[in-house]
């Protein structure tokens, strides 16, 4: 009996490249560009790996600075399997997926707590808290994929 595929399984075209890319003129700018973005990806893996570290902006960087200095680079981010999803969703109208968003709130609601428990000083904890919740409430406004 052969195996069904499931749906994680299956394998998800990615949707053409868009035509952001925007070399710089400078070697000297695509050079600082590049380093941004590896630093901005290499962030962007331990954010999906370590709870209160965001992947998704540092994805965005990544994204924004390789678009300035390789599109052979921008297009290994769009076609990454695990990476590739998140930006899809950004260019297709600025959506999260809901994963990202109840992810986002936990490591936020975490991070409160031991800043809370961490910080001396209580206004800043409170204002820290109050910047996240805002972050928060804005993600959460953002639309999310459709389900097909």
């Amino acid at each position: 009996m052969p195996r069904q595929k499931t749906e994680r399984s299956q394998k998800v075209a990615a949707p053409p490249i868009p035509d952001v890319v925007r070399l710089s003129r400078s070697p000297w700018m695509r050079f600082c560009y590049g380093v941004l973005a590896v630093i901005c990806i290499v962030l962007a893996i331990i954010g999906a790996i370590l709870p209160g570290m965001p992947t998704t902006v540092f994805l965005l960087a990544a994204a924004w600075a390789a678009a300035r200095c390789s599109p052979r680079l921008y297009a290994w981010l769009w076609h990454h399997p695990l990476l590739g999803p998140s930006l899809w969703n950004w260019h297709a109208g600025r959506k999260v997926s809901r994963r990202a968003k109840w992810m986002a709130g936990i490591c936020m609601s975490l991070s409160a707590v031991v800043m809370f428990y961490n910080i001396p000083q209580t206004w800043l904890a409170v204002t820290l808290t109050l910047v996240m919740l805002c972050v928060l409430v804005w993600l959460v406004r953002r639309p999310e994929p459709s389900a097909d």
